[in-house]
């Protein structure tokens, strides 16, 4: 695999034209499934598997997992502003300042991973509640100097699961 592939092994998201209602229950059901999988795919590893960087120059196995509900947190305060404002400027963050903080290098995952699972619960139950026009509703994010719906961040963020898995199950086999 090359550096590309390493580093972006299920591809760049691509939202479809069209986003349907079964696209969307998928979509739902992949963030919902995520922290259980993510968990199974990490539980009993050891220190040094934790400390593995999934491609050379990357982040640790460790840093992905404390990475995701970092993500994700602000994935879910993104759609609260879009529900309640009118296409809010979300506020970007510095993802790679975040993974490099010593407790992204050396905590413990099992915090990360609790939280992930409670926060995914309730961002389903979030999501769930919007109805068709919510989820139309946009936020504008100012590095990208766009606005997105709720519908393509649902697909965004479900691929933003799997992209990590992936670069985790890769990192265990380097």
């Amino acid at each position: 695999m090359n550096l590309e592939q390493l580093k972006y092994p299920i591809g760049h998201y691509k939202a479809p034209e069209t986003i349907t209602t079964t696209q969307l229950l998928h979509w739902t059901n992949e963030i919902r499934e995520l922290p259980k999988i993510l968990t199974r795919t990490v539980n009993g590893l050891t220190e040094d598997e934790l400390n593995t960087p999934y491609r050379p120059g990357g982040w640790t196995i460790r840093q992905v997992v404390h990475h995701l509900p970092d993500s994700h947190m602000n994935a879910y305060v993104r759609f609260k502003l879009a529900l309640t404002e009118s296409n809010p400027s979300i506020r970007p963050y510095y993802e790679d300042r975040w993974a490099e903080l010593e407790a992204s290098k050396t905590a413990a995952i099992e915090p990360s991973l609790f939280l992930l699972n409670a926060l995914h619960r309730k961002w389903i139950v979030l999501i769930q509640s919007c109805s068709e026009a919510e989820l139309k509703k946009t936020f504008f994010h100012p590095e990208s100097k766009a606005s997105s719906s709720l519908a393509f961040n649902i697909g965004n963020y479900a691929w933003h699961g799997k992209h990590h898995l992936a670069q985790i199950k890769n990192g265990l086999r380097l």
